[in-house]
């Protein structure tokens, strides 16, 4: 709770010190109290770091991509953007007056930046591989669509993420789910490839990639996922029905696409030549 809700309450300045003495509040930050015990968990120092910063901040960066369940690791130190100017102790602030409602977004009752923004802010300090997993594995929530990506892109052309994440704007096929995936992408650019629709339906069944002017399939078979009886016969199950349509597969494992990757390439120019 901030000072300010404390005294709504009908708490006096010598009340709320009389607790703090007692252990029934515990400083958080200035102006900003735990209630009973001090704050412990990701969420509850959270609250108070976006409370530190004032009324319409809120929590953005590696925290906000915590919060929204994009990544599984809450940051050390807490990232706030404010609309003033204000710099709590242990705090990073951002100032941005450019933020529209659509910017902010309530979530476990924590004011924090849209995924949109989140990602937007976050870009800049990830490699392309992260980057790459990172956009592709929150298109795929309920969170984040591809026009409010180019939204955030529009609006703040000059902010360092916006030029890593307008070629993920560009594209309108599907969204890849794994990192496998992300690197054949990367090859068939690499080695003069047309791009592949990623995770489309073929016969009924949902395909790694598709080559559809040659009606080639691509199967990416990392161990991890095709290591049971249930997966292997699934697999060849699929693998009929799509030949049976007309559509031949070709399965390339994670080991012989590292080991050979112009091994590999090879095998698919000559593939789909014929095709």
């Amino acid at each position: 709770m901030t000072y300010e809700q404390l005294v709504a309450l009908g708490f006096t300045k010598t009340r709320i010190a009389h607790r703090v003495r007692t252990g029934r509040l515990f400083r958080a930050h200035r102006g900003v109290f735990a209630v009973g015990r001090p704050a412990r968990t990701p969420l509850e120092r959270a609250a108070a770091a976006v409370f530190a910063c004032g009324p319409g901040a809120a929590l953005s960066h590696e925290g906000a991509l915590a919060l929204w369940g994009l990544t599984h690791r809450w940051p050390a130190s807490w990232h706030v953007t404010v609309a003033a100017d204000r710099r709590p102790k242990g705090i990073t602030v951002h100032r941005s007056r450019a933020l529209l409602r659509r910017d902010l977004r309530i979530q476990l009752d924590i004011r924090v930046t849209s995924p949109a923004r989140t990602v937007l802010d976050c870009a800049p300090s990830l490699p392309d591989k992260p980057l790459t997993r990172l956009v592709n594995d929150a298109l795929r929530t309920p969170y984040l669509r591809r026009s409010q990506l180019a939204d955030v892109c529009r609006r703040f052309p000059t902010h360092a993420g916006a030029r890593r994440l307008r070629p993920f704007v560009d594209l309108d096929d599907a969204t890849t789910r794994s990192s496998f995936e992300d690197e054949f992408l990367a090859f068939c650019e690499r080695f003069g490839f047309p791009r592949p629709l990623v995770n489309v339906r073929v016969a009924g069944h949902e395909v790694d990639a598709l080559f559809a002017d040659e009606r080639v399939i691509v199967e990416l078979d990392g161990w991890a996922f095709h290591r049971d009886r249930l997966a292997f016969e699934s697999d060849r199950d699929r693998d009929a029905d799509t030949l049976a349509a007309g559509f031949p597969t070709l399965r390339i494992t994670w080991e012989r696409f590292h080991r050979a990757p112009a091994a590999e390439a090879d095998r698919l120019r000559t593939i789909l030549r014929r095709r």
